[in-house]
């Protein structure tokens, strides 16, 4: 099943379900609830005082923001045990194969890591997630998150998810003495001016002045140049129904990725985010659009000859996402999850996270002192940016629409064409989206 996402994006608001998207993905749900019930019978009466957390956070930023909130669990939970239950790869998408495995298996971790907002919608319908709505109000939650977070995470009156941190997707990451050395001394205020930078860079010799990887990563990429062609508005009315993905605004947007694909490397289908993330640490590119977990992992592998600026055009939008874990139907050990997920919703355990992760707390009454350079940055940001949801990573959209956009991206990749790519963009809507 699948969210239709709000009017307004990322603060305001409310999700509900669509009933063309419940047609959707009745199979999905069908094949996750198969599983579930046959260990709903097991949760609670087992004793374990083991927690198993599985996420996608196998190493550098993200591995060093896990540690530091299991070091807070530690102390949070006396008598409890952390188990690592990781699977590497970037955006999940391994992660997210191998839960669902688990999860028709009957055999659910005690809590798993997922995108805020549309992404957990197949969890939700297909009955495979909590209600902590109770928990939000003991733990003082409420109080602690924006309203706007809060309407986001709310769904027909009920809260799943505890949020760790807030992502921004739409920034660009330099290799400062690349751009030095092509002359290049301010950021491009827009398309044209960043396609000009492109172009000094490649003139000294670099094949690939633009970093990109496979699949999401080009995905990311396509949504930040619709942010600059369409404007955070409409932008956001492509995942909600109210801008038609036929729009020539949208064509416009697709010629535009394709021109910046010419600038990236042409094994992009077969790398990793941090694959293209090392092509700009070793000089071979000048750039790279990734999500603020970059400056963390830069960070943790003592590169720091890197500078940061809003995809161009993108203006004061900052493009949100939101790392949150749920307390599954059947885990194991439900009372130790629970004080995982208290522990990721205080202020030590954000503070804790947060600091090395390169995101900044979901919470408000974090202190911005406490935080690097960056994170200062996005924290006053937040405040005062036009926030808008990401597909890429779950706040816009669902799984299947996810999968389906990675897919016409993928083929686009290879074929560059734009008609088609369109087509395939607008089809999935049709099927997801509420009309």
């Amino acid at each position: 099943m699948v969210f239709s996402p709000v009017k307004g994006g990322g603060r305001g608001g409310r999700t509900g379900f669509t009933r063309r998207a419940a047609v959707a993905a009745v199979g999905v749900a069908a094949l996750l609830t198969a599983g579930a019930c046959g260990s709903s019978d097991d949760g609670g009466g087992s004793g374990s005082t083991k927690v198993e957390v599985f996420t996608w956070w196998a190493d550098g930023g993200e591995k060093a923001g896990l540690d530091g909130l299991v070091k807070q669990f530690g102390t949070d939970c006396a008598g409890q045990t952390f188990e690592n239950g990781a699977v590497a790869g970037g955006a999940g998408a391994n992660a997210k194969s191998v839960l669902a495995s688990r999860l028709q298996q009957g055999t659910p971790p005690d809590t798993f890591q997922a995108h805020a907002g549309a992404e957990l919608s197949d969890y939700i319908l297909a009955g495979q997630v909590e209600d902590i709505s109770a928990d939000y109000d003991t733990w003082g939650l409420k109080q602690a998150f924006p309203q706007g977070l809060i309407d986001n995470l709310t769904v027909d009156g009920k809260i799943y998810s505890v949020p760790a941190n807030i992502h921004r997707a739409n920034v660009v990451w330099t290799n400062k003495k690349v751009l030095a050395d092509a002359g290049i001394t301010k950021d491009p205020a827009d398309m044209a001016a960043f396609i000009a930078d492109l172009e000094k860079v490649k003139a000294k010799g670099i094949k690939a002045p633009l970093a990109i990887g496979k699949d999401w990563t080009q995905l990311m990429l396509f949504e930040s140049v619709l942010i600059t062609d369409l404007g955070p508005d409409k932008f956001t009315g492509l995942w909600n129904g109210t801008t038609d993905w036929n729009d020539p605004l949208v064509t416009k947007g697709i010629n535009d990725f394709k021109t910046l694909l010419t600038y990236t490397n042409t094994d992009r289908d077969a790398l990793d985010w941090t694959d293209a993330e090392k092509l700009v640490m070793d000089g071979k590119a000048g750039y790279q659009l990734m999500g603020d977990w970059e400056a963390a992992d830069l960070d943790a592998k003592k590169f720091t000859d890197y500078a940061w600026f809003t995809f161009p055009g993108n203006g004061e939008t900052f493009q949100w996402l939101a790392d949150s874990f749920v307390l599954p139907k059947g885990a194991n050990n439900p009372e130790g999850t629970k004080c995982w997920l208290k522990t990721v919703g205080s202020a030590a355990g954000q503070k804790a996270f947060n600091t090395t992760k390169g995101s900044i707390p979901a919470r408000t009454d974090a202190a911005p002192a406490d935080y690097p350079k960056y994170q200062q940055a996005a924290m006053a940001d937040w405040k005062s940016a036009k926030q808008v949801p990401s597909c890429a990573h779950g706040s816009a959209c669902s799984q299947g629409w996810q999968g389906a956009a990675n897919s016409a991206l993928g083929a686009f990749s290879t074929k560059q064409d734009v008609a088609a790519l369109q087509k395939a963009l607008a089809t999935a809507a049709s099927q997801f989206v509420k009309k």
